[in-house]
């Protein structure tokens, strides 16, 4: 009875030093082994062999060497991120977002479509035509992309594979594969906010808990809990899977937008009224700027009183909400979405409202701006599909 349990743990122990070499690898430009070695603590002879299996993987590959610290000179160890690709695409009410990313992570190209969603055969052929003509125009082989990661603005089941609630697209209970019948590439489906919240961890490798809040012309939000660092849990040196996401008993965790902010106070779109959505979405800014948010941040930032007036509301309101998301969660705050990508020169602004509400005494420097401005929801969904495969190594 022993004997299974010891060898199911060894070979949990060699995948896991696999998976934990190669993202380490994945992360630098150029590493030599001796430094893997010291970095992750795993013997010489380990590093050399899974190495050797990595490359004989088409994952790393050698390529010139280090300079002779007294005896023979390392060689170099660099990531091929072109071994595999991923497309994202995110559907909102107005228009399409597509991403090209690689095993690095990162966005490398993308593009922007008007087009208002329809529940209809004719905008899901649209779609995939839309993702073919991408994917052609980028010049990467088919058979090296993993597959497309679409976020939808939504409750996803995602034991039952249905969208069951849009407010925002107006569609209920719907099959996912009934979006993606027409798409020639293995799909998977998440929840917009979850799909920018993992674009967000992936480049933060410290954070252990996170609330990410999504500011769009619709509020979601996303909360974060990376596992415990061990062999059986499923995060290690700087991993993140689907599962950090807190996903609740029937998947709507994370839908502060429908949180209520002032109990009978103004409609909101789901057709309740007081929730934090109808004081901080996007929309309630730019209607000030004949609906474009860059404009209006642009004559805001020439002093406008009018516009001024208006932020300093939607500033009260926004920190309002996240004090009692801190004193519930006791996390670090990322304000993402279309605000996201302007609030940072106003994020003193923010502290210390956040600051005089805190009855611990906190400065407001848990709230931050997001990293990614443009298509995090897109490069979300397209690394879940990195991110599987990346464990699968």
């Amino acid at each position: 009875m022993i004997y299974p349990n010891n060898r199911t743990s060894n070979i949990d122990v060699k995948r896991l030093n696999r998976n934990r070499v190669f993202r380490y690898i994945n992360r630098h430009e150029r590493i030599s082994r001796p430094e893997l070695s010291q970095s992750l603590g795993i013997s010489f002879p380990t590093i050399l062999f899974i190495t050797n299996e990595l490359i004989e993987k088409g994952v790393i590959r050698e390529e010139g060497e280090f300079e002779s610290t007294g005896g023979r000179k390392a060689k170099a160890l660099l990531p091929v991120h072109d071994a595999r690709f991923a497309l994202g695409l995110d559907i909102t009410l107005n228009h399409i977002s597509i991403v090209l990313t690689d095993l690095s992570g990162a966005a490398l190209e993308h593009i922007r479509m008007q087009k208002r969603f329809e529940n209809t055969e004719e905008y899901r052929q649209f779609l995939a035509e839309s993702l073919v003509i991408f994917s052609h125009d980028t010049g990467v082989p088919n058979e090296k992309i993993l597959g497309v990661g679409i976020s939808l603005p939504g409750i996803i089941d995602m034991q039952q594979k249905r969208l069951s609630h849009s407010h925002i697209l107006n569609i209920f209970d719907v099959p996912c594969e009934e979006i993606s019948k027409d798409i020639p590439f293995p799909v998977a489906f998440t929840n917009d906010a979850n799909a920018a919240a993992l674009s967000e961890l992936r480049s933060r490798q410290d954070y252990t808990h996170a609330l990410y809040l999504s500011l769009s012309n619709s509020v979601g939000g996303a909360l974060i809990f990376r596992k415990v660092p061990s062999l059986g849990g499923k995060w290690d040196a700087g991993v993140w899977q689907n599962d950090n996401l807190v996903m609740g008993d029937n998947f709507k965790c994370g839908e502060i937008g429908h949180m209520t902010l002032i109990p009978g106070g103004k409609r909101c779109y789901c057709g309740k009224n007081g929730c934090f959505d109808a004081y901080c979405n996007a929309k309630i800014l730019a209607q000030h700027s004949d609906g474009r948010l860059e404009l209006f941040f642009n004559s805001l930032k020439e002093g406008n009183p009018v516009l001024k007036a208006e932020w300093e509301s939607y500033l009260d309101h926004l920190a309002a909400h996240i004090n009692s998301l801190r004193m519930l969660m006791d996390c670090k705050v990322i304000v993402g979405g279309y605000v996201g990508g302007f609030i940072e020169p106003y994020l003193g602004d923010l502290h210390r409202r956040l600051r005089d509400m805190d009855t611990f005494g906190d400065d407001g420097n848990y709230v931050e701006a997001c990293t990614y401005r443009l298509e995090a929801s897109a490069l979300g969904a397209a690394l879940l599909h990195i991110e599987a495969y990346i464990s699968s190594i």
